[in-house]
């Protein structure tokens, strides 16, 4: 090994867990609330535009959290595989894991890019879109397309570099890309009147500066892993470890795209205030629960890296930390969310109903955002460790095996109370499950 990998592996299995994991965390913090930036700080100017463009940005969150989806799938597959292999000191393979994740997401994003241009209208639709809603869909949703290859293959580096404890690195790429994002949002949407279509070329802007910064990290030769034809691997069982170990989180983010693709569905019969009422609430739940989902992912390298040098006793105590920490963090935040969420909700739009929806939503989902990081520490360590029969399953669990049915049987029983409630419900669901799971994994190690 070199010596710069030698410091990686000392640091990573010697360094106290109680320093390790909030070192790691804050860099990811960054980059996960800096990646909800984008939609919220489009949510934000677009929805000083009108209802109906509000409720778009709603629309096209099922899209981008599946082009996410496929991203995350690569790869987190891919670093898991890379931080085992590396605390086995194996670099050869890292690298082969590395280079295949990036050209198997970079094919996928083009995919996406052509069939979504070539049946844009129906998706639209199919996602959600009332009548009112589809041109602007239309108009925001052509430029996130163009930015899909963009964010599939920036996931893909992004979750590398923080399985291999560079998480600074991978902070830097994102953060560049949303500060230009926030900066071209109300330069392109009302100074050059371009309406939400600034918005979506804000997004894409931003998105493929992230994408290169991050991919001259690589070329520069950071991190051990690396970026060439030369370690590209076509053979099923590379392919097959990606894909198994990524697998949860393609659930994750896939299910969750098409949670949201249900629950606009089942919000239209209530008009386009509910629609946009939902999208803001999910919106401001998930930019709180992206700080614990950072301290998982700052958690996850810890995890794999100490699992793959067979050091047990440390990964019981990461998964110890992580439960304890993410929990007592995300109880601030979601207490003093929960007593301000009519003002909160206001600043993206002043109509009464969307008010009184978007509150009552978003109290209920600060609630249940309480029992969220029992849910990620248990989805997180089983993928962690390769276990991704487990982590698939509760990844199911978090966002849709328990929330597809209850979104169609609670608003034919509770109204627009019924579509409030589902997520919070399904959530506490998972959390019951989860908790037996992980508690007898840790007694087994």
């Amino acid at each position: 090994m070199t010596d710069s990998a030698n410091k990686q592996y000392q640091r990573m299995t010697e360094t106290p867990i109680a320093k390790l994991i909030p070192r790691l965390a804050i860099p990811t913090v960054i980059s996960m609330l800096v990646t909800m930036i984008y939609n919220i700080a489009d949510t934000y100017f677009v929805s000083k535009i009108s209802v109906p463009a509000s409720g778009a940005t709603g629309i096209l969150l099922s899209l981008m959290g599946l082009i996410q989806a496929f991203g995350f799938m690569f790869g987190q597959g891919a670093g898991s595989n890379i931080s085992r292999r590396l605390g086995a000191k194996d670099i050869d393979a890292a690298r082969r894991y590395c280079s295949t994740a990036y050209f198997l997401s970079l094919l996928t994003g083009l995919l996406i890019l052509a069939l979504g241009m070539c049946f844009i209208e129906p998706v639209m639709r199919l996602l959600g879109s009332t009548d009112t809603i589809l041109p602007y869909a239309v108009s925001y949703g052509t430029w996130i397309l163009i930015a899909a290859p963009a964010m599939t293959t920036s996931f893909v580096m992004n979750n590398v570099l923080r399985f291999e404890g560079m998480a600074k690195l991978a902070m830097i790429g994102i953060s560049v890309g949303a500060v230009l994002n926030v900066a071209l949002d109300p330069l392109l949407i009302f100074t050059f009147h371009l309406g939400i279509a600034g918005a979506g070329i804000a997004t894409a802007a931003s998105q493929y500066i992230s994408m290169l910064i991050l991919l001259a990290i690589f070329l520069m030769k950071k991190p051990q892993s690396r970026i060439s034809l030369k370690y590209l691997s076509l053979k099923p069982r590379v392919i097959w470890d990606i894909v198994s170990v990524g697998a949860p989180s393609f659930a994750r983010q896939g299910l969750n795209a098409i949670s949201n693709m249900f629950l606009n569905l089942q919000a239209q019969p209530f008009g386009d205030e509910c629609i946009a009422a939902m999208s803001i609430a999910a919106k401001i739940s998930m930019l709180i629960f992206s700080v614990a989902l950072g301290i998982g992912q700052g958690f996850q390298p810890v995890c794999s890296f100490n699992y793959g040098a067979k050091l047990y006793q440390r990964v019981k105590a990461s998964i110890t930390f992580l439960w304890r920490f993410a929990t007592a963090v995300i109880a601030v935040f979601s207490v003093v969310c929960f007593f301000l969420a009519p003002q909160v909700v206001t600043l993206f739009r002043e109509e009464p109903e969307v008010i009184k929806i978007g509150a009552t939503a978003l109290r209920f989902l600060c609630c249940s955002l309480l029992i969220m990081p029992t849910i990620m520490a248990g989805n997180m360590t089983f993928q962690s460790v390769g276990k991704s029969g487990r982590a698939f399953f509760l990844a199911c669990a978090q966002n849709g095996l328990f929330f597809i049915p209850l979104i169609f049987l609670l608003p034919s029983l509770f109204g627009i109370t019924g579509i409030e409630l589902a997520w919070p419900i399904a959530y506490t669901v998972a959390a019951i499950i989860a908790t037996p799971m992980l508690l007898q994994f840790m007694k087994k190690l």
